[in-house]
């Protein structure tokens, strides 16, 4: 998921990271700070975490808005730790015809927060927003697969009944155009979300006042600095046990580890360069935690118009720069570095090294064979980013091996909405896993046509392998396809992997249940107070 980083999307990157960036301003707490406040209580949680652009799940791109919603709104089918797909608003579902059609199968007396009835043609409304041709999903790619999804929201075809879901009584049907036995965990990611007829209605519909969901959680109350949830009686698992989240926006410009040592958060994303003082403090050391994230950075090129869309100009700035190196010394971690488009822990991940080799001399052969020996005559070129670590030194490895210059801009609000209509000829994008998968991070970022395609690149060779892993229900099979769909991305170089991610937090002794699964999403519903 994007955004501030998604889901990629995009992304950069973190769920409460982005948040301690924005909020954190102050210095972090030292070593010696004293102490950590015991938990207030035990029926509820404080979060620190960035506050959502959108809670309408169809709308929003980012992971941040999506670790919200997510809490308010349920789909057909969710993860656990492990990163398995179980049931959720659907007990059960079938895969029929060689992974061509789905049914997902309802749970019984299923409501939404006020209790009206959730059916199976709310399922398929919510979807179909998705695809609403006026105001399209920043995620519509999910849909991809699905017969007529894409013909619907280009508005090629305004007869929803074209598009490949069904609703039958209580189950729902889902054609596609190909065997996609991934949908299933697909339709898990945020986007999928239920939500009621209500939320058409307009702004209001997401207030405290006008509020219905199908999660676990209710909106309750909200203003600049904080938004309340409280437990919903009516989720289909049963009430959660934490009665009332208090999610916080604004901490005064405190960093999250003074936040944390004085209580006013029980758990909390704190800065890389705190982890490892921290781990060795004798308060907080016990209440920190790692979690593995499913992310990745990349930088992009736009493929469509000069100079990028000539092949040997991708490559000569591929192999220009010694990535390992660069990545390391930077992050000072190296395991930080991406070797793959697809992040470590994805299943089906394979451990071939995918990262562009270091060949500074056959670069600039490239750059001359493209017509631009020594990088004269190179046309102007910008380098739009969210301002991301290693921006300075690619630039200054570019005009150093190649003797090209970028002109360097950082970005602001408008970003996503330059990449999609008018990107830079090269840009930075930030992506977590919507489910844990190779094609959430190849056919969904680099397919053709795919509207997470920013850097417009299409070639007929990498959809074809795509494809090929897609349809096959063997591991082994699917991990060659794939391999090949990078070999093809490494050598036409659309793009260059950067790094993968981890995420540090604090968690208060005694709360059960606030890793994350790697997706960027804690699911609230399962925190608890030990004993309680």
């Amino acid at each position: 998921m994007p955004g501030r980083t998604r889901r990629g999307a995009g992304i950069v990157v973190a769920i409460v990271l982005a948040a301690a960036t924005m909020l954190g301003r102050a210095s972090t707490a030292s070593p010696g700070a004293p102490g950590v406040v015991a938990a207030a209580g035990t029926d509820s949680v404080k979060i620190l975490i960035g506050a959502a652009t959108t809670l309408d799940p169809a709308a929003q791109g980012d992971i941040g808005s999506a670790a919200i919603s997510a809490q308010l709104f349920e789909s057909v089918t969710a993860f656990d730790p492990q990163l398995q797909v179980r049931p959720a608003l659907a007990a059960s579902w079938d895969l029929l015809d060689g992974g061509r059609r789905i049914v997902f199968h309802l749970r019984p007396n299923l409501t939404f927060s006020d209790g009206s009835p959730l059916t199976s043609k709310d399922v398929v409304r919510s979807w179909l927003r998705i695809l609403n041709p006026a105001h399209p999903s920043p995620l519509l790619s999910l849909m991809t697969y699905v017969e007529g999804a894409l013909a619907y929201a280009h508005g090629e075809n305004s007869d929803p009944a074209s598009v490949g879901l069904t609703a039958n009584g209580q189950d729902v049907e889902v054609r596609l155009t190909r065997p996609a036995t991934d949908f299933v965990a697909v339709v898990a990611s945020p986007t999928f979300a239920v939500v009621p007829v209500g939320i058409d209605n307009g702004p209001a519909a997401l207030t405290p006042a006008n509020f219905v969901g199908s999660g676990a959680y209710v909106l309750s109350a909200e203003s600049d600095t904080s938004t309340t949830l409280t437990a919903s009686d009516r989720y289909w698992a049963g009430p959660p046990p934490i009665k009332t989240i208090e999610l916080l926006h604004d901490i005064g410009g405190r960093s999250p580890v003074a936040a944390f040592e004085a209580g006013d958060v029980d758990l909390t994303s704190i800065y890389s360069f705190d982890a490892p003082w921290i781990a060795y403090d004798p308060a907080l050391g016990p209440q920190l935690r790692e979690d593995e994230s499913l992310s990745l950075n990349y930088y992009g090129f736009d493929t469509s118009r000069p100079p990028f869309d000539n092949v040997k100009v991708r490559q000569a700035f591929a192999h220009a720069v010694d990535w390992r190196r660069l990545v390391s010394l930077i992050s000072g971690d190296t395991a930080a570095l991406a070797t793959s488009m697809v992040p470590p822990r994805v299943p089906g991940r394979s451990d071939t090294d995918f990262l562009p080799a270091y060949d500074p001399t056959g670069a600039r052969s490239f750059l001359a064979e493209a017509g631009f020996p020594g990088g004269a005559g190179f046309p102007e070129t910008t380098m739009r980013t969210f301002g991301g670590p290693y921006d300075a030194a690619f630039v200054a490895e570019i005009k150093r091996e190649l003797g090209v210059t970028i002109a360097y801009e950082t970005s602001a609000g408008d970003y996503f909405d330059r990449l999609a209509t008018d990107p830079p000829q090269i840009w930075s994008m930030g992506w977590v896993a919507d489910y844990p998968a190779p094609n959430d991070f190849l056919g969904i970022l680099l397919g053709t046509g795919s509207s997470n395609n920013y850097g417009r690149w299409s070639s007929a060779a990498f959809d074809a392998a795509v494809g090929d892993a897609l349809k096959t229900a063997d591991p082994i099979a699917a991990r060659t396809a794939f391999d090949r769909a990078e070999a093809i991305v490494r050598d036409d170089a659309p793009v260059i992997p950067l790094s993968y991610s981890k995420e540090w937090k604090l968690s208060r002794d005694g709360l059960l249940g606030a890793s994350e699964n790697g997706l960027g999403i804690i699911r609230m519903a399962g925190l608890a107070w030990k004993g309680k």
